[in-house]
Parts: structure tokens; sequence; C-alpha cells
């Protein structure tokens, strides 16, 4: 129920609402120390109305900083590859479900996350404990258990819009909270 509300509600923005959104997100979440010290992040490419990352992806990378982009496995597990500017993607649909933009090129295997110093996650609401509410995939689940699994300690960052930080998510037993949130108007941290 959840999920569809805030769907619905990112639908309704406009492509204007949705590049200044971006841009201010780039600023803040570039502002973060985290991405300061950075020499590698876990990023993704987002699609349809979610908060933009290209013009942050772009950013890092002009920092000297590897930007590993997800690419869907038929499992819904993600494989990694790095980005090397916007001409580095392809459009890929995946069965029934969005199209995403992932990575040409040299696949780095699922483990290839545990290497980066930041993961920047997607999702659709946070709330004041830093619980995350994900699309449901379970993609993102398995990439913070493989992380848990090797010991990797990445600073954890959700990028979404203002009104998606809520006060109450729900939650399972495996989930673990994000570090901050990145939002057009700020940084939030947790814990």
């Amino acid at each position: 129920m959840l999920r569809r509300e805030l769907l619905a509600v990112r639908n309704t923005l406009t492509t204007d609402d949705m590049r200044e959104a971006a841009a201010a997100l780039a600023e803040h979440a570039l502002e973060l120390p985290e991405l300061a010290h950075a020499r590698t992040v876990a990023a993704y490419v987002s699609v349809g109305s979610e908060p933009g990352t290209l013009a942050l992806l772009d950013a890092l990378r002009e920092r000297g900083v590897r930007v590993l982009l997800p690419a869907l496995l038929p499992d819904n597990d993600l494989d990694w590859g790095a980005y090397a500017g916007e001409g580095s993607l392809a459009r890929i649909q995946h069965g029934g479900r969005m199209a995403l933009f992932e990575p040409v090129g040299e696949r780095l295997g699922p483990d290839a996350v545990t290497e980066a110093d930041v993961v920047l996650l997607p999702g659709l609401a946070v709330d004041g404990r830093g619980m995350r509410l994900g699309r449901g995939g379970g993609s993102y689940d398995r990439v913070l258990a493989r992380l848990e699994r090797a010991a990797a300690r990445p600073a954890l960052v959700v990028l979404l819009y203002d009104a998606e930080v809520v006060p109450h998510v729900p939650a399972e037993a495996h989930d673990r909270p994000v570090d901050a949130v990145v939002t057009p108007s700020g940084v939030r941290r947790f814990g």
C-alpha cells in the first residue's frame, strides 16, 4: 500500500521538478564527508521518476572516484560494472519490469560491491530509524547481506525526495538501517 502511494506521488512530478531535485540532491550528496573521501562508490542510474543520479555520478567521476553501477541478474541479484560516463550505459529491458540503464563492458561480479566505501541506495522512503523501504524486488537486500557476510562496512546512503522521509516504514528482522538520507533539501543522519 505504502509503495503504491509513494510511487503515485512520484508520478505527479514534472520534468522541471525532477531536474531541480536532481541538481540539489547532487549538491548535498557531494558535501558528504563519506563521499569526499571515497575511492569507490557503488551507485545506480535513476529511472523514471526516481530522484536523478546522473549529475552526481558524473561529479564523482570528475573527482576521480571509481563508480560502480549495478546490472540486474535473472535471479534479481546484482552484478556490477564501472561507470565511464553517460555513453557507457545501455538501456536494458528486464522482462515485464522497468527498463534499467546498466554499464556496458566488463562485469566485475556480485562481490565487487564489497570494495565500495559508500553505497548509494535507491528507495521509496526512509523513516526516523533509518529503515529504508525499497521497491520490493529484494536486489538491495541481497547487496546488504553480501556486505555483512564480507564484513564490509561502507557508508549506506539512500537518495530520496523530501516527502519520502516518513514517520515509519515496515521493517523485517534482516533489514539494516542506512547511515544517512540525502534529499533535495539536505542530509539527515541516523544512528
